[in-house]
């Protein structure tokens, strides 16, 4: 029970992580603690809800993504020891570390929306943040043919913060092409005050808002649901005044809000965000030298995003095997993550950038501008990005995601 690296979550950012140390060093001693029988590709569920993928094109068992030569241990982990280097399980059993990689994702807070949980698939309720709900979001796009649909969008911190409204651009392209958008009404209810965190891309979003006819509502947070009388109440800032206003709807896409698993909240590694407290380049904890987070867990302030994971593991990677060592983190991590916006079936506005809004472009823009909506970024999104996850991030093949050198030119 004693292993060099514990790496806590078996999602994206764990797996990528622990394919990316073995890659280097397969000597090196692994456990995987996480309780799942299924692994997700979660960027998959907005096309599941405009019916492009098939739900089971975004699962696959566990046990097939499952690094050979961890060991896996399926139960969860409730408590974390930094002092004594030791995270206890389930029924009491404890793992002793080494090195600690905190990656368990964060948690989905349906609750905090009032009625919302028992709202949820039925009555025009759904939401493409859940697996068995993305394909109830395209039933409800092909059965709406009048009325009142509503799109929502938390307060930050969410995962793919352009999946709210991603969402409500393709159900507004089946609706254009099928003839019937003319006759529903969109509001688009977004807490924040902007309609996307960089600027840059706004203008090709607003657009679509326009030739889309959205009505675009900011600083108007969802807050309860009553989905016996199809009624959504939100509420709403103006001119520095809260108020509460009930609008009654025929299809609702919600987000919940989005909170830090309680094994990190409760534990000295939290931030007071509640997700584990990193140095933003080098991904290590502020005050425990062995202990590094990524992927949505972490405290950062990049994009919380598979494209983001996907740079972050190998930087963790190299770092935790330099912590063995007893040496100092060796690589960095820019901020790196990317959103590819969908706005219609065959075109994207691939969002990428990193800290402060840099724009970190992968590609040159006469090959692919993502500012501007391109056939190029959805070939991308539809095509290339699945099996880039599946067989290569999953894996430890590091596409594009080599880890930067401290020091050395970006």
């Amino acid at each position: 029970m004693t292993y060099d690296i514990v790496i806590i979550g078996g999602g994206a950012a764990g797996i990528a992580t622990a394919s990316s140390i073995l890659k280097r060093n397969a000597k090196v001693t692994i456990a995987v603690v996480d309780p799942a029988t299924d692994h997700y590709y979660q960027p998959g569920w907005t096309m599941v809800g405009a019916g492009v993928f098939t739900p089971e094109q975004t699962r696959k068992a566990e046990s097939d993504i499952m690094p050979k030569g961890v060991k896996w241990v399926r139960l969860p982990a409730v408590a974390i020891d930094p002092d004594r280097n030791t995270v206890e399980l389930e029924y009491g059993d404890t793992l002793t570390y080494r090195v600690l990689v905190v990656a368990p994702g964060l948690r989905l807070a349906w609750e905090k929306i009032e009625g919302l949980p028992e709202a949820l698939g039925r009555n025009g309720v759904t939401s493409n943040y859940r697996y068995d709900l993305a394909p109830y979001t395209y039933q409800l796009v092909k059965e709406l043919r009048q009325g009142l649909a509503l799109f929502s969008q938390p307060p930050m911190p969410i995962k793919c913060a352009g999946a709210p409204q991603k969402a409500m651009y393709l159900s507004c392209d089946i609706w254009r092409d099928s003839g019937v958008l003319p006759a529903i009404d969109v509001e688009f209810h977004n807490a924040g005050a902007a309609l996307f965190g960089v600027p840059t891309y706004v203008p090709a979003l607003m657009e679509y808002v326009e030739k889309y006819g959205i009505d675009l509502r900011l600083e108007s947070n969802l807050v309860a649901v009553d989905a016996d009388r199809r009624v959504a109440t939100f509420e709403r800032k103006q001119d520095g005044v809260s108020e509460r206003i009930e609008r009654p709807f025929d299809m609702l896409h919600v987000v919940p809000p989005q909170v830090s698993h309680a094994v990190v909240a409760n534990s000295p590694l939290a931030a007071a965000s509640g997700f584990v407290e990193v140095d933003e380049t080098t991904l290590r904890h502020k005050r425990f030298e062995n202990i590094f987070g990524l992927g949505d867990a972490a405290g950062t302030s990049n994009a919380k995003t598979a494209a983001a994971a996907r740079v972050q593991a190998p930087v963790v990677a190299v770092n935790a095997l330099a912590a063995l060592d007893g040496r100092p983190p060796v690589a960095d991590y820019n901020g790196y993550g990317s959103c590819p916006l969908t706005v219609e079936r065959g075109k994207i506005v691939l969002a990428e950038f990193g800290y402060g809004g840099k724009l970190l472009p992968s590609f040159p823009s006469w090959l692919l501008d993502g500012t501007r909506p391109t056939r190029a970024a959805w070939f991308l999104k539809e095509r290339m990005l699945p099996p880039i996850y599946w067989q290569g991030m999953l894996k430890g093949r590091e596409w594009m995601a080599a880890p930067h050198e401290i020091g050395k030119a970006a």
